[in-house]
């Protein structure tokens, strides 16, 4: 190998550095301008130049780039290292200098790089899809040919079936000497926990505690959440106390988890208890131990629990994120605070946090509840403005929102905007039963038909409520013919009457003025859905029937009712009884005494010593008037025989009614009151209240009462 020096002087060109050169060379070529001499490799001699080099000063450079097997040691004097110019780099100026290596310069092989793991992949997926785990087990590895703990380990965790787990413990177990320990046992408890496997979870525990396995705080842990996710809630307590009671501390993932349970179970103080105890403990709670204790002070509605946990998280610096926000507004929502959840929203926004289609949702539905129409209204601006994320759900809960409160255009607006062809979230059945819902509330029943045909055209699915409604409001308009046909279209679609329904159809019976033709009709419908009411309205109108027939009928069709509606059904059945011809006139008094015998009117009657009140708030009108015929016939009678002092004021109670379309009784019962001409007058500053002195209702009982009705 010989080093081309291409000067007078001669330089000496330095090999790459990774290069090492077996042996230093024996002659050097140079060239000159003059004449090639050959140079031999010698020491230095006395008689040299100091202009010519000495080989070893030529050499030096070289000798300083060769790599050896040792580090060099530092000199005796102590002085770093010379400093080798770094080795020019070529760029291609045409193209740009790329900032990463290429892909193709480093291709990833297809399996790991650690070689022995391939196979144990591969076994792996074979476990997977093999329907008889212990043959391929012992197929994989036969006597004397057991797995290594960690392989073993490896394999288990890759199982994704419950079943799977256990065959895989149970050939564990038939392995002779095999350190089976409690990591083992925790994975297949997990595996149970995802398989909601609560029978064999606490027969795993309890061959651990039988083999002396010791279970550490995952064990526990584990034991617990499976529990609360199978909802057998007091084993959760059960295994957390034994917890306690071995001296095992909980951990974050313990504490949270049972109280969770606590939660659920309704038992709060034990939560503040564990919550506090926990803490005293050096336990510092996360976002998901407030949004527990967030979300069981709402169930309660527990309004000074929830102020308790803000306050905590304050004091404690503990930042809520987007799932605490989404429980605490849900909460105070069902506290009856819909102020604390708008300002726990604003917070929440000014924080950075972004609200999902879940916090806008609740907030949504408070506002609602609340009638703040305003802030509701404000709200959907802001979600178009920011572009929030809406869906169904949101978009659903907005009309239903609309339907409750009569905004009539709003509710169109917002209809119009799911029908945009961008719109993601389009209308489906309930959208339409929320318009048909308002246009019936407000009256117009055209509107309302026209929403019900647009659903069968588009092929949207009918429910039973879109139907219901619709039949109110044809019945409310005396189209009792539509009415029918609407019931008809709904059951020809697979539409199944509920009691809601029914209901329904007995409100449209008490709204036909006439027996036979158009009630007939509604009658037919009413049987296909509830024969048995049908069967009611006869014996109503039977003047043999007696009151232990009723009654007894009675009882039987409410004990098959949905609560919510038992006292629609007995409204509907009293405005039956008096707006129809033909039924006895005791009827609707024995009705009425039958719907505060079984609890359907609480809080009808309420005496204090300075007044005595009628509540009529849930009654319908025929109700409310029987209820009131019933209440002026009882004040006569304390007159006449002067068994009680009566007090200086009396009131009824009929609500105004906060829909916008709402006409309540108010209006009903004020032409009721003229027409006796009853002492009672309106409160201005209250409305749907009146109120009558002693005197004035006195004087009136004696001159509407006739006077045979006094006992001597």
């Amino acid at each position: 190998m010989g080093l081309i020096c291409a000067s007078t002087s001669p330089t000496i060109s330095i090999p790459h550095p990774l290069i090492s050169p077996l042996k230093p060379p024996a002659t050097f070529l140079c060239h000159s301008s003059s004449k090639t001499s050959a140079v031999t490799a010698s020491s230095p001699t006395a008689d040299q130049t100091p202009s010519s080099s000495s080989l070893s000063d030529q050499l030096l450079p070289l000798s300083l780039t060769l790599l050896t097997s040792q580090p060099s040691s530092p000199s005796a004097t102590g002085a770093p290292p010379p400093q080798l110019p770094a080795k020019p780099t070529w760029t291609n100026p045409s193209k740009p200098r790329p900032t990463v290596l290429a892909l193709r310069r480093q291709p990833r092989p297809p399996f790991s790089h650690n070689p022995s793991l391939r196979p144990l992949t591969e076994l792996s997926r074979t476990l997977r899809l093999s329907p008889d785990l212990p043959s391929a087990l012992f197929a994989a590895f036969p006597p004397g040919h057991s797995p290594s703990r960690d392989d073993a380990l490896l394999l288990l965790n890759s199982l994704r079936s419950w079943q799977k787990s256990l065959q895989f413990l149970d050939f564990l177990r038939s392995v002779p000497d095999f350190p089976l320990d409690t990591i083992f046992y925790n994975v297949v408890l997990k595996s149970l926990r995802a398989g909601h496997q609560w029978h064999h979870v606490e027969r795993l525990a309890g061959e651990m505690i039988d083999a002396s396995v010791p279970l550490d705080n995952i064990t526990y842990s584990t034991i617990i959440t499976a529990a609360s996710r199978c909802r057998r809630f007091d084993d959760a307590l059960r295994w957390f106390e034994r917890m306690y009671r071995t001296g095992l501390m909980p951990d974050e993932v313990t504490y949270s988890a049972v109280l969770d349970v606590y939660a659920r179970v309704g038992r709060r103080e034990e939560v503040v208890t564990l919550y506090e105890r926990a803490c005293a403990s050096g336990w510092r709670p996360d976002a998901v131990a407030f949004s527990v204790l967030g979300k069981m002070f709402g169930e309660a509605g527990d309004y000074d629990g929830i102020r308790y946990v803000l306050k905590e998280m304050k004091d404690l610096g503990v930042k809520p994120n987007a799932v605490v926000y989404n429980t605490l507004i849900e909460a105070t929502g069902k506290a009856g605070k819909p102020g604390l959840a708008r300002s726990l929203f604003e917070e929440m926004v000014a924080a950075g946090l972004s609200p999902n289609e879940k916090t806008l949702t609740s907030l949504i539905k408070i506002y609602g509840k609340a009638r703040w129409s305003r802030d509701a209204l404000e709200l959907w601006e802001r979600m178009k403005s920011n572009r929030w994320p809406m869906d169904f759900i949101l978009y659903n809960t907005l009309l239903s929102m609309c339907a409750d409160l009569g905004l009539e255009d709003e509710a169109e607006k917002l209809f119009e905007d799911m029908r945009r062809p961008d719109r993601y979230a389009r209308p489906d059945s309930w959208s339409y039963t929320a318009m048909i819902n308002i246009y019936g509330s407000g009256g117009k029943p055209d509107k309302a038909v026209k929403m019900f045909e647009e659903m069968l055209e588009k092929g949207v699915d009918l429910n039973v409520m879109s139907c219901t409604c619709l039949i109110k409001c044809l019945g409310k308009a005396r189209r009792i013919g539509d009415a029918v046909r609407v019931f008809e279209t709904a059951t020809e679609r697979g539409i199944r009457p509920d009691d809601r329904l029914c209901g329904c159809l007995l409100s449209v019976v008490a709204l036909c003025e006439e027996e036979g033709g158009e009630t007939d009709m509604v009658l037919g419908c009413l049987k296909k859905a509830n024969n048995r009411l049908v069967g009611l309205l006869k014996m109503l109108r039977d003047e043999q029937v007696g009151f232990g027939e009723i009654k007894d009928e009675f009882r039987g069709i409410m004990n098959e009712a949905a609560v919510q509606v038992r006292r629609p059904f007995c409204n509907c059945l009293i405005d039956i009884c008096r707006n129809h011809q033909g039924h006895p006139s005791r009827r609707a008094n024995e009705l009425l005494h039958l719907g505060k015998l079984y609890g359907l009117y609480p809080g009808l009657h309420a005496r204090k010593s300075e007044e005595w009140s009628l509540n009529l708030r849930s009654l319908s009108v025929g109700a409310a008037k029987t209820a009131f015929e019933e209440w002026m016939k009882s004040l006569w009678g304390s007159v006449v025989e002067q068994e009680e002092v009566l007090p200086l004021s009396f009131s009824i109670y009929t609500g105004s009614g906060t829909h916008k379309f709402s006409q309540g009784l108010a209006s009903s019962f004020t032409s009721h009151l003229n027409k006796l001409a009853a002492p009672f007058r309106q409160v201005e500053e209250k409305s749907g209240s009146f109120v009558a002195s002693k005197e004035d209702l006195v004087s009136w009982l004696r001159s509407t009462f006739s006077p045979a009705v006094v006992e001597p």
